[in-house]
């Protein structure tokens, strides 16, 4: 692997676009400490010191890589983007407008594209009111001084204005790596982020009560999850298509053999993200609420992190993004007509129709095991956490997923960089 890496950054191309990675990170990291005007930077850092926060607002924070606890421009990180992606793929069930859209090919696509930029823009300004609203009263539980002293019109305008535009430049930032970089700019940036939270989760845990032993009780259940994501993303199911031979003129065609690659989690990360954006939305209205009201009372007994109800949800929303999701990217009709258009077939299963029933049924089934391995996975360190009385949201099952499910994706993508040019990949 380490000559791979070494290759990689031999290879001009590829080094350019390792460097501009990596330079997106470096300057998305120094946003982060970046204040928003109006915030007091004294007062924020006593707050972290002395106060604690909601469960839920403590993994936007890791989402944003702890920039919503510095109130900084970057505070809302691009969690409203993913929103918006979720938003706009919900609407091509229900909009037949936006379904053509996505069938039209690379100019759709481009129009959903700058459909969800706006909507993006759109729900960063909510979203920045919102913090800003809350930045002294719920943000920090506990605190005794005032993060954001100055509470004007004019200054809270402008601290609004300065996240969305913090908003914008991480959009822009992440579309730039996916470009002209290496990966997936909005998975990366989400997985430095949670990369960034981890020094300071390590640190609060030995300093905590029998600290050594839960850091190494913590990195062994870390190192274990990581082994079976690893295995379970790596496995597939191949189904078998044979392909005739085709005279045309003086050449023969097809005659050959290959397999359709089905992953058992063919949605990756994507409804571990989609479902944790989701039950962030209760969080958001318990602060446009009543603190005494009878529903923001009920939404912050059941709506945390040891709540059954909360990890029920969870699970169900994982499990239905997993759907979801697949359904969105794998469409059986479409593969079935592209295999008959140029002579190909399942050993024993019909062109056609009978084929894309074949593959729909297995799909589902496959589906059906890569939803509750993914929802097993992002629970099972919360449940033991709970029991240990441990709240650590940096080592839970959602930011091991997403680390585990970005760096393969990651390293999948370098390797076939370096696959085309010839040199030995990453993966064996």
């Amino acid at each position: 692997m380490l000559s791979a890496f070494v290759s990689a950054f031999r290879t001009p191309d590829l080094r350019r676009k390792l460097l501009f990675t990596l330079g997106i990170i470096v300057l998305y990291r120094l946003g982060t400490y970046v204040p928003a005007p109006g915030v007091s930077y004294e007062n924020v850092q006593q707050c972290l010191a002395e106060s604690g926060s909601a469960d839920l607002l403590t993994m936007l924070n890791m989402f944003s890589g702890g920039a919503m606890f510095q109130l900084s421009v970057f505070a809302l990180g691009i969690m409203p983007y993913i929103t918006a992606s979720i938003i706009i793929q919900l609407l091509r069930v229900v909009i037949p407008r936006f379904e053509e859209l996505h069938k039209e090919g690379q100019s759709g696509t481009a129009k959903l594209t700058q459909y969800t930029r706006y909507l993006t823009i759109g729900l960063a300004i909510m979203q920045s009111a919102v913090v800003i609203t809350v930045a002294n009263s719920s943000l920090f539980l506990g605190c005794t001084v005032d993060p954001f002293p100055d509470t004007s019109a004019g200054m809270v305008l402008l601290a609004i204005l300065s996240m969305t535009a913090g908003t914008g430049l991480i959009m822009w930032m992440g579309e730039q790596i996916t470009e002209r970089g290496v990966g997936n700019g909005m998975s990366i940036l989400i997985f430095s982020g949670i990369c960034a939270s981890f020094p300071p989760a390590m640190g609060q845990v030995l300093r905590s009560n029998n600290g050594v032993q839960n850091l190494i009780f913590i990195i062994a259940l870390f190192l274990a999850i990581t082994v079976v994501v690893v295995f379970v993303e790596q496995s597939q199911r191949r189904i078998p298509v044979q392909y005739a031979k085709r005279v045309v003129g003086r050449r023969t065609y097809g005659g050959s053999t290959t397999y359709i690659p089905i992953k058992i989690n063919m949605a990756n990360v994507i409804p571990v993200i989609f479902a944790s954006s989701l039950l962030a939305l209760p969080t958001m209205a318990m602060q446009f609420g009543d603190p005494t009201a009878g529903w923001v009372i009920w939404l912050s007994q059941h709506y945390n992190q040891t709540s059954p109800l909360y990890l029920a949800t969870f699970a169900l929303l994982i499990i239905f993004f997993a759907f979801f999701y697949t359904s969105i990217t794998f469409n059986p009709e479409e593969v079935a007509d592209n295999m008959k258009r140029y002579g190909g077939f399942i050993p024993g299963i019909r062109a056609g129709a009978p084929t894309a029933r074949y593959l729909k049924n297995v799909v589902t089934r496959i589906t059906w095991v890569g939803s509750f391995y993914l929802a097993t996975i992002a629970l099972i360190p919360t449940i033991v956490f709970n029991q240990l009385g441990i709240t650590m949201m940096a080592f839970g099952g959602t930011s091991i997923i997403i680390i585990v499910g970005v760096g393969l994706q990651t390293v999948k993508d370098i390797d076939a960089q370096l696959q085309q040019r010839h040199y030995e990949g990453f993966l064996r």
